[in-house]
């Protein structure tokens, strides 16, 4: 009986546990992408400002 009780408690915890690790990693992961795909408009939007930059200055 008591072997019994520890397994489903194990059992039980071990998957309460992975599920918690698998919305804390997506919850990272999605962190993540947001975070680059962030970066890579704030690059797009400089690169562009540049660019107007470029084509309006007097060229030597």
């Amino acid at each position: 009986m008591m072997r019994m009780r520890l397994m489903w408690f194990t059992l039980g915890f071990a998957s309460t546990s992975a599920v918690m690790a698998n919305l804390v990693y997506k919850d990272l992961l999605l962190d993540r992408h947001s975070l680059s795909c962030q970066l890579k408009n704030q690059f797009e939007s400089l690169e562009s400002r540049v660019s107007n930059l470029e084509s309006v200055s007097p060229k030597e």
